[in-house]
């Protein structure tokens, strides 16, 4: 039986691997070894994580976490290498844009193992984000490059990747299928919008978590005044991210919103489905706001998923008051049709397959 070795780090990757995992099962002709480098450790990758989501738990994990970025890359590729010796896999799986990404395809490249990079393509053309850095690496070094859009495909070709040897498909966006799955059991494994006593369609949904955001004063203040301004109509909620706490705390900024712990999963798709709209500064839910019908505000100054801008579904406001608060006024009364197919379907059994001619 062949042998494929998924690298994971953070929360978001494991619900994605999970929709591959189920299919790779069912298929049952390759062997998954999972291997977490702990990159993100929180309470919420427990083991009650692994079996309320029903997710592989790893073989292995690293525990390689709370480094610089140059720590934490050169210990993942060392100790990712070892476990690719033991292992002898056909193929090395990994996702994104994380630490855990780059060293994963970099450990198994150097062992001419092939590379599966899933979300393959997608572009901020902002090089002081070391997600881009990490994304454009491993594109390069890749054997198999999966795109979730016709955009990230696009990029491929302009950076020339026709004249590689590197097999480039758009297969769309595995995250759909995982919103999809993981959507039809939130409700009931989820009281947040009781216990939080939110009213449906009249709360935003918040994260903010970027180091540009964090690490830049002007910035975090500019967006805090923001949501400030809209929790006076309507309940902002925001699960806080602990990098953006520590900050808040240094600066003694003590914003005056809905403020909680980090949440699950299934308490994030219950937020998802119940709220007016998102402001955020994260990549992955832009689309999970688009998957569960909601437009987003987008807090940064640029996006990888630029069809949802170009599409009317979100809007890039960057740390700007002003337009963050008009833009919420205007999606108020917003009628906008999501019936549009940006990221395909059934996207897990369509990279599983090409993984599997990949290693034949």
């Amino acid at each position: 039986m062949k042998k494929i070795v998924t690298i994971l780090g953070a929360r978001p990757q494991f619900v994605k691997a999970a929709v591959l995992s189920r299919i790779i099962k069912k298929h049952n002709n390759i062997e998954e070894i999972i291997v977490h480098t702990g990159q993100h450790f929180d309470s919420n990758m427990s083991a009650i994580f692994f079996d309320e989501m029903m997710i592989p738990k790893p073989k292995y994990n690293l525990e390689i976490n709370n480094m610089s970025h140059g720590a934490m890359t050169g210990l993942m590729l060392l100790e990712i290498e070892k476990v690719l010796i033991e292992e002898v896999p056909d193929a090395v799986v990994v996702y994104g844009d994380t630490n855990s990404t780059i060293a994963g395809a970099l450990a198994a490249k150097k062992m001419h193992i092939k590379v599966v990079h899933i979300e393959a393509g997608l572009r901020s053309f902002n090089m002081k984000m070391p997600e881009e850095i990490n994304r454009i690496a491993t594109d390069r070094i890749s054997d198999l490059l999966s795109c979730p859009t016709e955009t990230a495909l696009d990029n491929l070709k302009k950076e020339g990747y026709d004249n590689l040897q590197i097999l480039v498909e758009k297969h769309g966006d595995i995250m759909k299928d995982a919103v999809s799955y993981y959507g039809q059991f939130s409700k009931e494994k989820s009281s947040i919008i009781i216990d939080e006593k939110l009213q449906k369609n009249h709360f935003v949904l918040a994260t903010i978590h970027r180091q540009e955001n964090t690490d830049d004063e002007k910035k975090l203040r500019s967006i805090f005044l923001g949501l400030e301004e809209i929790h006076k109509t309507h309940t902002v909620i925001l699960p806080m991210h602990p990098r953006t706490k520590a900050v808040l705390n240094k600066l003694s900024i003590h914003p005056k919103i809905h403020i909680i712990e980090p949440v699950g999963y299934y308490d994030m798709l219950e937020l998802l489905k119940n709220c007016s709209m998102v402001i955020t500064d994260s990549g992955g839910l832009q689309k999970e706001a688009f998957f569960n019908k909601k437009q987003s505000i987008i807090a940064r100054d640029e996006t990888e998923w630029v069809e949802l801008v170009e599409n009317g579904f979100a809007k890039i406001v960057g740390s700007d008051t002003e337009d963050m608060i008009n833009t919420f006024k205007k999606y108020l009364s917003s009628n906008q049709d999501f019936s549009m197919q940006l990221y395909g379907d059934l996207v897990g059994e369509k990279i599983y397959q090409s993984i599997y001619k990949l290693i034949q």
